[in-house]
């Protein structure tokens, strides 16, 4: 599905904390430095569904259509209807949120960040919201029930542990890069 999307400038990480308040009219944008062409709903995927807020999905699905409307105003690429736009948006989301879930435990187990962990939960619950909704994900759902959902709680008390223990997660290295 990432491949049938138009390609267009991908920021590759917006998300709030990279937008800024600044004079100008618009948002100062930083941390664009792997910025490059891909799919359309990139950027919108990364801002709606942010893995530091959770907005409803109600909410969501509107600003999508709201953001396609505009597209379709200007000439830009919004797909053959709605409903393939969404789906563009949910799958690639799939794709972002299951990169952005390897990152934050990457910096948990290898260079004992804790401060992403905090954002593991709503990042997951992103993937398997959008596996519930299409039947071809279903079996990447029960998979992700099976073998990274059945483990968090095991995963957390090793957290806590070694939060306790002053070791890798600790409060000296619970900052946020």
């Amino acid at each position: 599905e990432a491949l049938a999307q138009p390609r267009v400038f991908v920021h590759r990480d917006y998300h709030a904390r990279n937008l800024m308040v600044v004079s100008e009219r618009n948002p100062g944008i930083i941390d664009f430095q792997d910025a490059l062409c891909g799919p359309v709903g990139y950027d919108l995927v990364s801002l709606l569904k942010d893995c530091y807020i959770a907005w409803p999905r109600a909410r969501v699905e509107s600003w999508v259509r709201g953001y396609r409307a505009r597209l379709l105003a200007g000439g830009g690429p919004a797909g053959a209807s709605e409903a393939q736009f969404l789906r563009w948006f949910d799958l690639i989301g799939v794709q972002r949120h299951i990169k952005v879930l390897g990152i934050f435990c990457r910096l948990w187990y290898r260079d004992g960040k804790a401060g992403y962990l905090a954002d593991l939960p709503r990042t997951l619950a992103y993937v398997r919201d959008a596996c519930a909704r299409y039947a071809e994900l279903e079996p990447f759902g029960r998979l992700l029930e099976e073998r990274v959902a059945a483990e968090l709680p095991r995963a957390n008390a090793r957290v806590a542990a070694a939060g306790a223990a002053g070791g890798a997660g600790g409060a000296a290295s619970g900052a946020r890069p």
